[in-house]
C-alpha cells in the first residue's frame, strides 16, 4: 500500500473531523483503543485515530484515487500549457509571407501573461488568499478524474488544512507560475524553431507615433536582454524598419536577438522566479503545518483518547447508517492460543477442558470484560483465537461488531457455534444467519470444538 506523506496524514484527519462535524460522530471506540494503544501525544492520537476510520471507510482510498486523478489534471493543464505556447509562437510569427511586426509579435507573447501575471500578483498582495482560475479548474478536474463519490470530502478539508497556514496561495502560485512558465517555454522552443527554418523580416509601423518613440523602447526593453549576451538593433537599424523590413541578415539576426531576449527576460524568468519562491513557501509552510487542537471536533477527543481515568463506552442507539463490519487479522507480533466465549448462559458448562497451552480468556458478557480482553489483546495479540458463539441468539450487530474486532486483534481467528444444550435443538433459520454473517466477515467457523488447531495450528 502505498505509503501517507504527514501532509496526506493531517489532510485525511481534516477530512474525518469535518465529516464528523457534519454528519456526527463515527463509531470510533476501537479507533480509540488502538490510538491508545499505539502511545504518542494528543495529536499524534488523533491522527492515528483518523487514519484507522479512513481505512474503515474508504476515505484513504479514496485519497489514493484522488491524487491519482490530481496528477491526470496536471498532465492535462501541462498539455494545454504546450500547446497554447506553441499557439503564441505562431501568432507572432505568422507565416513567414509577410513581415513581422515586431511589437505586434512581442505583444502575442507576452501581452496576456503580463496581465494575467500582474492580476495574479494583486490578488496575492491584496486579496489575501487569492483564488486562480486554474486552481478552481485544476480541483475540479482532480475530483472529476478521481471516480469516487467519497473523493469529494476531501477538497474542501485539503484547502481548510492550507488556509491555516496562508498556503493556498503558494500553492496555487506553484501552479499557475510553473503553467505559465511551460508555455512560455514551448512558445520560446516553437519560435527558436520556426526562425531557424524560415527566413522572416521584421518592420514596426505606426501612425501617431514617431520613430524616435520606437528608439527608445527598442533599445529600453534591449537593455536587460543585452546584459545576457544578446544583440539589440542599431538606432538606424530600428529607423529603417520602419519603412520596410530589412533584407540584410545582419538585422534579421538583431531583430530576431532581440525579440527571443525580451521574451527570455520579462516571460521565463519572472515566472521562473515567482515558480521558485512559491515552491519556497509552499515547503516552508508545508513543514509547519501542524493539527488546530483548539478546534471543536478536536477538543472533544482528548479525554477519549489521554483520558484522565479510563472509562468505558456508553449505551447508544443503534445510528441509521452503520459502517460496514468486516473481519481481518492482526498484522502485529502474536503468540500463544486463546479461546473466549461470548455472552453464554448457565447452561453450559465452561471452559472446557483445555491444553496447556491455550488460554481461557472466560466470558464476554459485559462491557467491562470486553473493553478489559480488548485491551490486552491490543498490546499481546493472539497467533491464533477461538471464538465460542451461542447460535441460539441472534448475530446482531453488536455481537458481530464484537466478534470482528476480535478477529482483527489476532493472527487468525476461527469461531465456534455451540451445540445446542441436551434436549434442545438450534433454529436451522437463525443459524443459517449466522453462517451468512460469519462468510460476510470471512471468518472460519464449525460446529465442533477446534481445539485441536487451537492447539498446534493444524486440524
Amino acid at each position: 500500500m502505498t505509503a501517507l506523506t504527514p501532509l496526506h496524514t493531517l489532510w485525511l484527519t481534516e477530512t474525518v473531523r469535518l465529516r464528523e462535524e457534519h454528519a456526527g460522530p463515527l463509531e470510533d471506540q476501537e479507533a480509540n483503543r488502538l490510538a491508545r494503544s499505539h502511545g504518542g501525544d494528543l495529536p499524534t492520537r488523533i491522527q492515528n485515530r483518523a487514519l484507522w476510520l479512513a481505512e474503515r471507510d474508504g476515505l484513504r482510498a479514496a485519497l489514493l484515487h484522488w491524487l491519482q486523478g490530481a496528477r491526470l489534471a496536471l498532465i492535462v493543464l501541462m498539455v494545454l500549457a504546450i500547446v497554447s505556447g506553441a499557439g503564441l509562437a505562431f501568432a507572432a510569427l505568422g507565416n513567414g509571407l509577410a513581415p513581422v511586426n515586431v511589437f505586434w509579435a512581442l505583444g502575442s507573447l507576452l501581452g496576456l501573461n503580463l496581465i494575467l501575471l500582474l492580476s495574479w500578483a494583486l490578488g496575492l498582495l491584496f486579496a489575501g488568499e487569492h483564488s486562480a482560475s486554474l486552481g478552481r479548474l485544476w480541483l475540479w478536474l482532480s475530483e472529476k478524474l478521481a471516480r469516487d463519490a467519497k473523493a469529494a470530502q476531501l477538497a474542501p478539508a485539503l484547502l481548510l488544512l492550507l488556509q491555516r497556514q496562508k498556503l493556498n496561495r503558494w500553492a496555487v502560485g506553484v501552479l499557475v507560475n510553473g503553467l505559465w512558465l511551460l508555455a512560455l517555454c514551448s512558445a520560446l522552443v516553437i519560435l527558436l524553431t520556426l526562425m531557424a527554418t524560415r527566413r522572416y523580416g521584421f518592420v514596426w509601423e505606426t501612425t501617431l507615433l514617431g520613430a524616435d518613440t520606437f528608439v527608445s523602447v527598442t533599445q529600453a526593453l534591449g537593455s536587460l536582454p543585452a546584459l545576457l549576451g544578446f544583440s539589440v538593433p542599431t538606432v538606424e537599424m530600428i529607423r529603417a524598419s520602419g519603412d520596410s523590413a530589412l533584407t540584410l541578415e545582419s538585422a534579421r539576426q538583431a531583430w530576431a536577438a532581440w525579440l527571443v531576449g525580451v521574451l527570455l527576460v520579462y516571460g521565463l524568468l519572472p515566472r521562473l522566479i515567482l515558480a521558485v519562491l512559491c515552491l519556497w513557501r509552499w515547503q516552508r509552510g508545508r513543514a509547519a503545518l501542524a493539527l488546530d487542537l483548539n478546534l471543536p471536533g478536536y477538543a472533544h477527543l482528548r479525554e477519549a483518547l489521554m483520558p484522565s481515568s479510563e472509562r468505558l463506552g456508553v449505551n447508544d442507539a443503534a445510528p441509521e447508517q452503520l459502517h460496514h463490519v468486516s473481519g481481518g487479522a492482526s498484522e502485529l507480533h502474536s503468540d500463544g492460543a486463546l479461546l473466549v466465549a461470548i455472552e453464554l448462559d448457565d447452561q453450559r458448562p465452561w471452559p472446557p477442558k483445555l491444553p496447556a497451552t491455550v488460554k481461557d480468556a472466560g466470558i464476554l458478557d459485559s462491557r467491562e470484560s470486553r473493553h478489559t480482553l480488548l485491551e490486552q489483546l491490543t498490546r499481546f495479540p493472539p497467533a491464533r483465537l477461538v471464538i465460542a458463539c451461542d447460535p441460539r441468539r441472534s448475530p446482531d450487530r453488536g455481537s458481530l461488531a464484537l466478534i470482528g474486532e476480535l478477529a482483527r486483534s489476532a493472527s487468525a481467528t476461527r469461531v465456534w457455534l455451540l451445540q445446542a444444550p441436551p434436549g434442545q435443538a438450534l433454529d436451522a433459520e437463525r443459524l443459517g444467519d449466522w453462517h451468512t454473517a460469519l462468510q460476510q466477515l470471512d471468518l472460519s467457523f464449525a460446529d465442533c470444538a477446534p481445539l485441536t488447531w487451537l492447539e498446534t495450528g493444524h486440524d
